[in-house]
């Protein structure tokens, strides 16, 4: 019998896609501090953490929203993954992003 995926599951599944189709790609998670975003990353996933990471934070209740950035010539350089609770700023673009998800429980 074929499992049932869940919301969660179904939302991360193009970005597990992604992360695994380069094994040089990195996450880049990013928090946001009073509604706002710094300029640095507050860490750096290898792309077999990076579906599991942001999993983990939507079962939570956070909110998150994961760019893949690159160029349509290259394809995806790095996938940058905002996370935050109650309100915050749009996410800013560090990049062309060429795909894109947002979860808001």
């Amino acid at each position: 019998m074929a499992k049932t995926l869940t919301p969660i599951e179904v939302f991360l599944a193009p970005l597990a896609r992604i992360a695994a189709l380069d094994p040089d790609i990195e996450g880049h998670v990013f928090w946001a501090r009073d509604g706002q975003w710094p300029d640095e990353p507050a860490e750096t996933l290898e792309p077999e953490e990076i579906a599991f990471y942001a999993e983990g934070l939507l079962q939570e209740g956070f909110r998150l929203t994961w760019q893949a950035v690159g160029t349509p010539e290259d394809g995806p350089e790095a996938i940058l993954i905002y996370v935050w609770q109650g309100e915050a700023a749009a996410p800013p673009d560090f990049g062309p992003v060429l795909y894109s998800g947002t979860w808001t429980p």
